[in-house]
Order: structure tokens, then C-alpha cells, then sequence
């Protein structure tokens, strides 16, 4: 693969950890790209005034008074490509979304976009400029001065309690320890490091720490700009996030529905360290850390940690995680085996595990052919004990028999005896036309195997068997509706990964639903489909890689002084439309903690089947070495920003290793069947003719008629659906297609509270369709915004008015369709279709039922 490296034009010792280094970045100035109307770039050197009132570049054929904004005039300043200019056609691929911003400015609402060589550049300037809109009408000195902060009290009252000799000093070594227990994770020689760093450059040389020395290491060590970033985003004074401010983040950003101001002081309760903070409301940044490195937000979906799929479907309805040869620690027949594999696997969520009998020399039937054979009735003694350790739901055990027939009556005898009630023999009911549910058969134990001709005295004969411990891509299988792939769980690796990913989904109990696509009576689906699936919705992944945490050195790669050098590989697996792969740019020289700013966008057009991997490598030359990884199903996926645990390869989890990363999912806007439209964030509007999803001839003149129907109705449905009223009102406002409705007011009304002249709009929530009206005059770009908010009520009044009728229509087609379902096969006969022909007229039916019933 081509190697690609990032470059900055931040200092790699910068570490911009507070408003107030910001700022003074801002005060030495630095270059930046300016963007004209034209689409042109030209290098101009910014700076912000020594009296913080205004931000200047220069050269410039302007007057040096007018090639300036002063302060109290910017509205809003943008990260990414979030205005006309920066989206325009010349510019689009010229520079990564994470390099750019606007800043928006006089009543006007005129923007000066700029690009900078790095994120940190990005993140320094637009941190720096969000805090002095807010403070530099009432306090034009730096931040940081006067009384001392939240954090910094806390800080000093952690030493106090550290210097039990009340000296003022405590030594370096318990100075290490109390940074390391308050950051896990972090290494003791990076703290050592630091301590060593900051009495060199004071002249304070020794084996004690003073307090101030104490606070300015924690704050360079523990403060993660990317975070703290974030905090000055929704923070209305800077320093914290009060009530208010953590209940807008939790709902804007973090797609959290019903947060109450109680949940708000549950979360400072639990996170904030500081008794002040806690007693006050208020979350300082290393709370806000805390908080977004637990659990709770986590990028998996809480809500899948336990079962919450329906378990009342028919067994057939469902993928059963399965386990082959759980006994081997290596390779069939040459290998050593353990029974402890079985408890392992079991331990996992397995609910099948494949059992090959063989002649034992004492009579009675092994599992396992060898030296080291494993009796049956120890296998099935240790599976009674421990089948439902982990999963409620019946586990089915998998009988492939090499026996002789007398050893098959003792094998029977055994399973009897031992499991007792709990296997399950009942005959199937006639009455029932379909398999008894996973909820029906809770604490039971199913047979599966090949039941032999009556008389025949054998063993099952020649059985195809794997004789290594290697594994096959359970996608392949799953894709085309195979519910149970046999896997080697004592071999790690990309196939291990994906199918402990994907069983984590319905609370790790080994059962997950096939699609719904898969489980109804008539569908249209290929396991090949290279294209969006018919009437299937696709949607848009947009994820963010903003950095790594305490990334552990590639295994065997121990050698004192060696950096990684680490990059993110972000791989979609599903039906080969799905099937993606896209990486990062490597961090250089980056440590443990890298930062990567960087958005990655995969369209999924069948998300049931989707499952996202997480892949951290050190970019070598001589080959990568695997770092960590992480697989999540899709439908597990949480929105906003979230921690992703790391795991090793084995499968273990990987203490304090994190990625952060920011996941948005938005629908693609594209008509269903057919090749799937790619839209980026700042995609452009207009240039795509829309596709109509429509039905196909069956060749049967009775049915194409029904289907004829439906056309007129599938259209409407297509436009009521997909129209770019609500995603023109968001990039108005500044804002991506992923960003919610709430964001797009709050950005509206942050606009005008940063307004001298005070212009006034009114949104009335009492009315059905809330209006945006203007009070007075207002500036052309508002105006603008408030035009497209009042096309997008307008779009969407119509569709919530219009959507009964034609989901109305749509269905009844769909009822006329499968009338003739039951004599389908009479009326192709009586039509006189074969072969080709009759293939396509099933294939033509199953479109239609598919199409009409997701479009309904």
C-alpha cells in the first residue's frame, strides 16, 4: 500500500492544553491560507493583536486598517467546509475537511475562510477565537489570570493531601505515583519525563516537587486538547460545563433523548472530581474525561449489552454463534486438546459446538482421535455443568459420529443420563409448520446430526472435516443465509474478530435475528449484490478518528526507544456493496497518545448486515505490525463522541487503550435499486437527476397489471422521501447533513445574540408548524435561512400529510401482489413459462413484494 504521512506546522512539543496557550499561539501568529470567492488560495500571515481585539493578516493590497476583524464583530466561527466558498467545485479535494474553518463576521454575515497545514492549527485558532467572542467585549487579558481556577484548586488540594509533612514539597517518586493513579494508563517514565523538564527550565533541579510545579505537570500531561476543545464548545464561561450546557451536549451532540436535569447532576456526581464542582454543578474538564471515557459512552449501544432482539421467531430465524473442535490447541489429529476449550467457548456466548465421535480403545466413544483423547462422557459431564454459564437460550450440540454402532449406544445412554431433563427429545408437532423459538426451548439441550437408514449399522461413513484450526470469513455464510459457521475459537485473528463482533449484539447470548429482508415469505435478495438493494434505505456512516489513547507497542517490537508510528484502518464488512476499507494518515513521532483528525465516510445499504472493525497498525516499511483492534455490528453503533475499547489480538481487552472518534449516520438521499449514490458532507445539490424505484414485469399479464398500480404511488413515495429542503437548512446554517434540527436553531440563535445591530426572529413552538419569522430588517444570509427553514416546514407538511394516503396505496398494491403468491407456481404453469423465463418471473415477483413493502 502507498504510505501516507501527516505534516504539521505545530511544534511537536505544543501541546495546546488551554485557552489561555491558544491564545498565545494566536499572538505569535502564524501562516494561513486564504480562500477568495474565486476559488483561489494566497499564504497570508495572521496574528492576533497584543490588545486581543482584532485578528490581522498580512501582506494584503489593502489598507492595514481594513485587512483586519475586529473581534466584537465574528457571529461564528466554523471547523471544516462549512460555507459556499470552501464547498465549491475547484476547492473540494484540494484540502481535508479537518484543515479548514470560516470565521463569520459583520451584520452582513460575510466569511473569511482560511486553510490551515494542520488540525492543531485548526483546533488552536477556532478554540482561541470561540473564547474571546465570548470574553473579549468584558475581558480583553489573557485567560488564566486572577483567582484560581476549578481545576487548579482541586489540583492543589490533591498535593495538600499528598505533602503529609505540610513542607510545601513532596518527592518526585510519590508526585509520579498520585498523576499516575489519577490518569491509569498513563507511563511513569512519561511523568518522570515531564517532572525533569519543567525543574530544568525553573532551575528547580532536585528530588521534591512544589505545588505549582505539581499543578503545571498535570495540567501538560493530563489535559487532552481534543477534548478540552470540545468542553469550550458547549461550556458558556470557558472553564466548565454547568447544568445547562452538559444537558445541551448530551442532546445535540450525543443524539441522548429525555435527559433530565437530574441525569445531568448524576453525571457530575459521578465524574467531577473536584467537591466544589460536584457540590456547585459544574463538570471542569477532567470530568468531562472521565465521563467520556466510561461506559456510558462507549461506541457501543448500551442497549445491546442485554437481550433485546425478539425471541419468540422460529429457531430458523435466527444466526447461532457455533463452535468447531472447542477442545484442539492446535491442529486436528497431530494437536493437543483441553476440555477447558469447551468452557471457554461456552464462557463466550457459543450456543453449538460440533462433536466428532470416534472409537475409544477402552469401549467407550472419544471426541478427539490421538494420544490425548477426551472421553465423550467427560465432554458432556463438562457441557451439563456449564451449557447455560452465559446464555439462557438452547444450545445445540452438533453430533458428527465415526463410531461404531455399539459405541453409539453408550454415547446415547450418556447423553440421556447425564443431561437428563434438560435434553430436549420431544417429536415435532404435525399441527406446526414451523421450529420451535429460542425463548420455547430456554435451558434445553438439541441434537443435531444425520439420522442413519433404518437397519444400517454404521457410523455417518466419509465427513468432509477441517484438519487445521484455521478459519473461513463467516460473512460469506452468513450473507447467504447460513445460520451456524463452525468456528476455531482457540485461532485469533480477522475471522475470530468478526464473529465475536457480531454476536455481541443481542447481549453476547449467541443468538442474533437474520435480517428482515431474509425472513420474509417473499423477498428480493442476493447475497452477491454489488448495488443498493431494492427499496432497502441506504444510510451514511460518517466517522471522525480524532486520536488514540495509551496505544500498546506491536507484540515482539519491545526494543527501548523504538516509536510507533500508528495509523487506523476503519473496514466495513457485509454484502460485497458493503465492503469497504479506508485508513488514516499515520501520526508521526506521536507517541502513545497520537492524533489523527481525520473523517472516513462508508455508504452501507444493508446496515442489519453490517459489522465496522477498528484496525490500529505501526506503519513499518518492512511490513505494518498489528497494534489493536475493535468490531462492532453497525446496528450497535452510538452517534457523537465515543471512546473505542481496544482489544488485542486474542480478543482480550486492552486496559485504558481507547480511540476517540466522533460517528454520525444520516440517510443517503438516492432512490432505492439500482447503483448507489456516494454523497460526501459537502457534497453539491442540484447536479443528480433522481431515481425512481419502479417494478418489474413478471410476464404474467394478471400480475403486471396489479403492479402497474403501484408506479404512480412509488414516485410519490420517492419525493416525499427524498427531497433537500432540510439538508440546504443545515449547510445555511453551517452545519453538515448529519447535524439535528436542534443544532440548526441554537446556530441560528447564536448568531444573533453575537449581533450589534440586534436584529429579531421570532419561532413560534406553539404552532403545529413552527414558524421563523423576522421582526424588522435582517441581513441577506439570514434571510436566506429563514427562507429555507420555511421551505423545509413547508416539504415536510406536506409529506406528514400526504404519507397515509400513499403508504395507504402502496400497501394495497402490495396485498394484490401476494394474493397470487399461493398459485403462483399454477398461474406460471398455466402461462406456459420455464427455464430462463421462470427464473425471471420469480425473481420480477419478489422485486415487486420488496419494493412495495419497504417503500410503504
Amino acid at each position: 500500500k502507498k504510505k501516507t504521512v501527516s505534516f504539521s506546522t505545530m511544534p511537536n512539543d505544543r501541546k495546546l492544553n488551554s485557552a489561555a496557550a491558544c491564545i498565545a499561539f494566536m499572538l505569535e501568529g502564524c501562516e494561513l491560507k486564504k480562500v477568495r470567492s474565486n476559488s483561489r488560495m494566497y499564504s497570508r500571515f495572521f496574528v492576533l493583536d497584543a490588545d486581543m481585539r482584532c485578528v490581522r493578516w498580512e501582506p494584503s493590497k489593502k489598507d492595514s486598517e481594513k485587512a483586519k476583524i475586529e473581534i466584537k464583530s465574528v457571529k461564528e466561527v466554523r471547523v471544516g467546509k462549512k460555507t459556499p466558498i470552501l464547498r465549491s467545485n475547484g476547492l473540494s479535494d484540494q484540502f481535508p475537511d479537518e484543515c479548514a474553518f470560516s470565521i463569520i463576521y459583520g451584520d452582513n454575515y460575510e466569511s473569511l475562510d482560511l486553510v490551515a497545514g494542520s488540525a492543531d492549527v485548526v483546533s488552536a485558532w477556532v478554540m482561541g477565537l470561540r473564547y474571546l467572542v465570548s470574553y473579549g467585549k468584558h475581558t480583553p487579558e489573557a485567560p488564566g489570570t486572577g483567582h484560581p481556577s476549578l481545576r487548579t484548586s482541586w489540583i492543589s488540594s490533591v498535593f495538600d493531601l499528598a505533602d503529609l509533612e505540610k513542607s510545601g514539597l513532596i518527592p518526585v517518586a510519590r508526585a509520579v505515583q498520585l498523576i499516575k493513579a489519577l490518569n491509569p494508563g498513563m507511563k511513569a517514565s512519561t511523568i518522570e519525563l515531564k517532572f525533569k523538564e519543567l525543574q530544568k527550565a525553573s532551575d528547580r533541579v532536585g528530588t521534591e516537587v512544589a505545588c505549582d510545579l505539581f499543578v503545571e505537570a498535570y495540567c501538560e500531561l493530563c489535559t487532552r486538547p481534543e477534548i478540552f476543545f470540545l468542553l469550550v464548545q458547549f461550556s458558556s464561561n470557558k472553564e466548565y460545563l454547568a447544568l445547562k450546557d452538559l444537558l445541551m451536549f448530551l442532546e445535540v451532540e450525543q443524539g441522548m433523548e429525555g435527559v433530565t436535569e437530574e441525569k445531568c447532576w448524576e453525571i457530575v456526581s459521578k465524574y467531577e472530581p473536584s467537591k466544589e464542582g460536584r457540590e456547585k454543578g459544574y463538570l471542569a474538564i477532567d470530568g468531562f474525561t472521565r465521563y467520556l471515557l466510561s461506559s456510558e459512552c462507549s461506541i457501543f449501544d448500551p442497549q445491546h449489552r442485554t437481550v433485546c432482539q425478539d425471541m419468540a421467531q422460529p429457531l430458523s430465524h435466527y444466526y447461532i454463534s457455533s463452535a468447531h473442535s472447542a477442545c484442539l490447541l492446535e491442529d486436528n489429529f497431530w494437536g493437543r486438546s483441553d476440555v477447558s476449550g469447551y468452557v471457554s467457548a461456552l464462557g463466550s456466548g457459543c450456543r453449538s459446538i460440533e462433536l466428532v465421535l470416534w472409537d475409544g480403545p477402552d469401549g467407550e466413544p472419544v471426541v478427539y482421535p490421538g494420544p490425548s483423547a477426551v472421553p465423550f462422557r467427560a465432554v458432556v459431564g463438562l457441557l451439563e455443568q456449564h451449557a447455560f454459564a452465559a446464555s439462557a437460550y438452547p444450545l445445540i450440540l452438533c453430533l458428527v459420529v465415526r463410531c461404531s454402532a455399539a459405541q453409539q449406544r453408550l454415547a446415547a445412554r450418556c447423553l440421556r443420563k447425564t443431561l437428563g431433563e434438560k435434553l430436549y427429545v420431544e417429536p415435532p408437532d404435525p399441527s406446526e409448520s414451523f421450529l420451535p423459538s429460542p425463548e420455547r426451548l430456554k435451558g434445553r439441550i438439541l441434537i443435531k446430526g444425520k439420522k442413519l437408514p433404518p437397519g444400517c449399522e454404521d457410523s455417518e461413513g466419509d465427513v468432509p472435516m477441517r484438519i487445521d484450526a484455521s478459519n473461513m470469513n463467516p460473512q460469506d455464510f452468513w450473507k447467504c443465509g447460513c445460520q451456524m459457521v463452525a468456528m476455531n475459537y482457540q485461532t485469533p485473528g480477522l475471522m475470530m474478530d468478526l464473529n465475536a463482533g457480531w454476536f455481541r449484539q443481542n447481549g453476547a447470548c449467541g443468538y442474533v435475528l437474520r435480517p428482515a429482508i431474509m425472513r420474509e415469505e417473499v423477498s428480493y435478495f442476493s447475497a452477491n449484490a454489488k448495488d443498493s438493494l431494492p427499496g432497502v434505505p441506504a444510510q451514511l456512516l460518517h466517522l471522525k478518528v480524532i486520536s488514540g489513547q495509551n496505544l500498546p507497542k506491536p507484540k515482539g517490537s519491545g526494543a527501548k526507544g523504538e516509536v510507533v508510528e500508528p495509523y487506523v484502518c476503519a473496514e466495513i464488512h457485509g454484502i460485497p456493496a458493503d465492503c469497504a476499507e479506508h485508513r488514516t494518515k499515520t501520526a508521526l513521532q506521536s507517541g502513545d497518545n497520537p492524533v489523527f483528525d481525520e473523517s472516513l465516510e462508508f455508504q452501507v445499504n444493508l446496515p442489519e448486515l453490517a459489522v465496522l472493525r477498528f484496525v490500529v497498525l505501526d506503519d513499518d516499511y518492512i511490513g505494518d505490525e498489528f497494534i489493536a483492534q475493535y468490531t462492532i455490528p453497525f446496528e450497535c453503533l452510538q452517534p457523537g463522541y465515543r471512546h473505542v475499547p481496544l482489544q488485542a489480538l486474542s480478543g482480550e481487552p486492552l486496559p485504558h487503550a481507547t480511540l476517540f472518534v466522533h460517528v454520525a449516520i444520516t440517510d443517503r438521499r438516492g432512490g432505492g435499486g439500482g447503483k448507489g449514490q456516494r454523497r460526501g458532507l459537502a457534497g453539491r445539490r442540484g447536479r443528480r437527476v433522481r431515481e425512481y424505484t419502479s417494478t418489474k414485469a413478471t410476464g404474467i399479464k394478471a400480475i403486471d397489471e396489479v403492479f402497474r398500480t403501484a408506479t404512480q404511488p412509488l414516485r410519490e413515495a420517492t419525493d416525499l422521501r427524498e427531497n433537500n429542503a432540510l439538508v440546504s437548512f443545515k449547510e445555511l446554517c453551517g452545519l453538515t447533513p448529519a447535524a439535528n434540527m436542534k443544532q440548526c436553531i441554537l446556530t441560528v440563535a447564536a448568531w444573533l445574540l453575537h449581533s450589534d445591530s440586534a436584529p429579531s426572529v421570532t419561532l413560534n413552538l406553539a404552532e403545529r408548524y413552527p414558524p421563523m419569522e423576522a421582526q424588522g430588517p435582517i441581513p441577506e444570509l439570514l434571510r436566506k435561512v429563514l427562507t429555507a427553514y420555511e421551505t423545509m416546514i413547508q416539504t415536510s407538511r406536506t409529506l406528514i400529510e400526504s404519507a397515509d394516503v400513499v403508504h395507504g396505496k402502496l400497501l394495497q398494491a402490495q396485498q394484490a401482489g401476494m394474493d397470487f403468491h399461493k398459485e403462483l407456481h399454477r398461474i406460471e404453469a398455466k402461462e406456459g413459462l420455464r427455464g430462463r423465463k421462470l427464473q425471471k418471473a420469480l425473481e420480477s415477483f419478489a422485486w415487486n413484494i420488496t419494493v412495495l413493502k419497504v417503500r410503504a
